[in-house]
């Protein structure tokens, strides 16, 4: 049927309300999606409600007290949000962590990267309709569960990393457990650039696929894997590190061009599948950092022992950490007492997910979860 046979032929567009459609997002993410057919002209999120209060409730407990709450904010990666909020509050109150606590620190937050990226790459070939890998994640997720529940007793909100330290010193046993974790785990990487990686209709329905410049990606505040899968070698672990990091040797993956150094033909710097393929390398590095840490894990006290008599002076600090989706900040002002004046965060997801209306346009319609899934947000941090 061609138009000009049919002069009366006419099109609308629609507007259709998308959502959710990742696992972080069921029930707080609304995408309203204008279309022309199987073509999306624009993509406006819409998030929310969510709200807990959490900064304010920050304003009225001691640090100490308030660790548990960080957890609530990004429940993938609560040691790395135990670990933000410590490190202000102790750069704020001149405590000077322990060299085992710092040790310790590293390990369980690389050890949550690996565990939060898992869920990443699994979910996210879920929504490319490959179900395999995520049993295969989700495997690998569950020993990690294990070593934490062994150390703390959780698996979901430690609270593990706290003021000063950590909670506590690892049980026996523990750190060759953790070695024959990383033993079994190193090998597993390949079986999931086998199954999903280089899976030629991933890499379709994936390259070239959401495309974001080095200079959209810095433009929009993006930080973390969407930032660096853009070719931007910005890692604060790196280049601001804490807790000893600048100790350890590792690489920072960032996106390229398809057709050298394992990228395959077909993807382009700064696409989903090279935000996908950047978490996959980061948990090679992760890896490798946790080595070199259990290697030189010293003896000593794990928490400086005055954590939970201290009192904030009258200044204000604003510190940031590598969460697994980016930047993760708090701000912190003390007034002379136990209990902070002001609380406030920065999670990555919120400032990640705004590029949404500007690279999900003029793209089909099936691109719309390909783009979404890639950023890979967790709603605790987007609204509170």
């Amino acid at each position: 049927m061609e138009r000009s046979e049919q002069g009366d032929l006419r099109t609308e567009e629609m507007l259709v309300n998308m959502g959710p459609q990742h696992p972080s997002t069921h029930g707080v993410l609304r995408v309203v999606l204008r279309t022309d057919g199987e073509m999306v002209l624009e993509a406006v999120p819409h998030v929310g409600y969510l709200h807990r209060c959490a900064e304010k409730i920050g304003e009225n407990l001691q640090p100490y007290q308030y660790i548990p709450y960080t957890d609530r904010m990004d429940y993938l990666a609560g040691m790395n949000n135990n670990q933000g909020y410590a490190l202000a509050v102790e750069r704020l109150a001149g405590l000077e962590v322990p060299p085992r606590g710092k040790a310790i620190r590293v390990i369980f937050a690389e050890l949550n990267r690996i565990a939060s990226h898992l869920v990443a790459l699994g979910t996210y070939g879920l929504d490319m309709g490959a179900f395999t890998p995520f049993l295969y994640c989700f495997r690998e997720r569950e020993m990690i569960l294990d070593l934490f529940e062994a150390a703390c007793g959780a698996r979901l909100t430690y609270s593990y990393l706290t003021i000063g330290g950590v909670h506590n010193d690892l049980p026996e046993g523990w750190v060759e457990r953790c070695r024959e974790f990383l033993d079994y785990f190193g090998p597993k990487i390949d079986d999931y650039n086998n199954l999903l990686s280089y899976n030629h209709i991933f890499v379709k329905r994936t390259g070239r696929v959401g495309v974001i410049s080095p200079e959209d990606a810095v433009a929009f505040g993006l930080t973390g894997v969407c930032l660096r899968a853009s070719g931007v070698r910005w890692d604060l672990r790196k280049v601001l590190p804490y807790d000893g990091y600048e100790q350890y040797e590792f690489e920072v993956p960032i996106g390229q061009d398809g057709g050298t150094n394992g990228f395959p033909k077909g993807v382009v710097r700064g696409d989903s599948w090279n935000r996908y393929f950047v978490r996959v390398l980061e948990m090679v590095q992760s890896v490798r950092i946790i080595r070199q840490a259990l290697d030189r894990l010293p003896d000593g006290n794990v928490v400086h022992p005055k954590s939970k008599t201290t009192r904030l002076p009258a200044d204000e600090v604003y510190v940031e950490v590598e969460n697994p989706r980016g930047q993760l900040g708090f701000y912190v002002r003390g007034d002379g007492s136990a209990i902070p004046y002001r609380v406030k965060a920065r999670g990555p997801s919120f400032c990640n997910l705004c590029i949404t209306t500007h690279v999900c346009r003029n793209i089909l319609l099936a691109d719309v979860p390909a783009i979404i899934g890639s950023i890979d947000i967790v709603m605790g941090e987007v609204d509170r």
